[in-house]
């Protein structure tokens, strides 16, 4: 799953090929972090969480640009 959320991120604008989906994945990547944070809650490890908190922040980043006033894709 995370392979095509990477793949989903990268692809459409490089390609140029429905450059809108570059946002959406990114916030579904957001909604995947989440999960995986709480699953790493409920097993105890939470030396993963720090990992999460990364990727979470660098795909609301991604969100936020291709989503905001400045994007791509306007």
């Amino acid at each position: 799953m995370e392979l095509l959320a990477a793949v989903g991120l990268i692809l459409p604008a490089a390609l140029d090929i429905a450059p809108v989906m570059v946002p959406v994945t990114a916030l579904c990547w957001v909604l995947l972090m989440v999960g995986a944070m709480i699953t790493h809650l409920r097993n105890g490890e939470a030396k993963f969480i720090v990992l999460n908190l990364v990727y979470l922040a660098l795909a609301t980043y991604v969100a936020w640009g291709r989503f905001g006033p400045g994007s791509f894709t306007g």
